[in-house]
């Protein structure tokens, strides 16, 4: 018989299913081709996962079915499946006890004494392993006592928020927002002011864009002779009349050329000094005796009088 495509895409998905449920357990532990007993306990509190691994002697022989409540014992009831070849006496406990390093627990079997043995479905007495109870104690405790420090914080915390909000001084929160409100306001106005103002100066904005549009494009037209100019060349000539005029400013210091003898020479100095006096002398009496200097006669000339200070100079 021809199956259809869709025959054998079924029958491949269930394949894989099965496949994939069998690998699942196989890595567990469980070996589902082989029959397996039911067993169960009870234990305080629940500190175990389905799933969790069940062991005697250390070796993994089975796993945890099942974990569920029961109100009328207020106890956590733990179903779990071992090996059918695998017989144990009715006395037997089942302890609870940390598998990893991670938290993770277990359950192992210890076989008791009893020559007769449990059957299926059998009831279990429980035990924890010692230390374990004090373990998850300190975890609770340790997880309360945290919780109890951020409680109190966040108390800590809305206290301080409520004094804020209802605090009406300068420095209350009420005030500070009040304070915001009035400067977002007032920049809100000032804002407007501003989009008036440029709405109003557009054509004045646009022309000063422009200009400085060709001031740039002038000053690049600059920058651009400055960096063809022979600067160097320049600077150059610049440094050789600095020196030239340093050496003429040291030779009036030393006294050399006509001009550093007039500033050093004493000497001559007084020398121009008289002759400006006695200039000033003949400029007054050429005023006030014309005729000693210009004198035309036919017949011959008077004698010259001769020169008589001005009475303010004979003093």
């Amino acid at each position: 018989m021809k199956l259809s495509k869709e025959v054998k895409t079924a029958i491949l998905v269930i394949s894989g299913i099965v496949f994939l449920i069998f690998g699942i357990n196989f890595l567990q532990g469980v070996n589902l081709l082989d029959g397996a007993n039911t067993y169960q306990t009870e234990f305080d509190y629940n500190a175990l996962a389905e799933s969790s691994a069940v062991t005697i002697k250390g070796n993994n022989i089975g796993q945890i079915k099942e974990i569920k409540y029961i109100p009328e014992t207020r106890k956590t009831r733990v179903i779990f499946a071992v090996d059918n070849d695998l017989k144990f006496s009715k006395n037997s406990k089942v302890r609870m006890y940390a598998s990893g390093l991670l938290g993770d627990n277990a359950i192992a079997i210890i076989p008791g004494t009893d020559t007769e043995m449990a059957e299926d479905g059998a009831m279990f007495e429980s035990e924890v392993e010692k230390g374990l109870i004090e373990q998850l104690s300190g975890n609770f405790s340790e997880l309360s006592s945290d919780l109890g420090t951020t409680l109190k914080t966040a108390d800590t915390l809305l206290i301080g928020i409520n004094g804020l909000i209802e605090d009406t001084s300068d420095s209350g929160l009420k005030n500070a927002i009040a304070e915001l409100n009035a400067t977002i306001k007032s920049f809100n106005a000032l804002s407007g002011s501003i989009n008036s103002l440029v709405a109003k100066n557009e054509a004045n904005l646009t022309s000063v864009i422009k200009n400085f549009d060709s001031i740039s494009a002038n000053l690049a037209v600059v920058s651009a002779d400055l960096k063809k100019a022979d600067i160097s060349n320049t600077l150059g000539n610049l440094d050789t009349t600095l020196a030239n005029v340093n050496n003429l400013l040291a030779d009036l210091d030393n006294g050399q050329g006509t001009m550093g003898k007039l500033l050093k020479d004493d000497k001559l100095y007084d020398n121009l000094e008289v002759a400006s006096m006695q200039l000033k002398e003949l400029l007054q009496d050429f005023k006030l005796n014309p005729k000693r200097y210009v004198n035309v006669s036919v017949f011959g000339g008077k004698n010259k009088d001769e020169y008589v200070k001005p009475e303010d100079e004979r003093q």
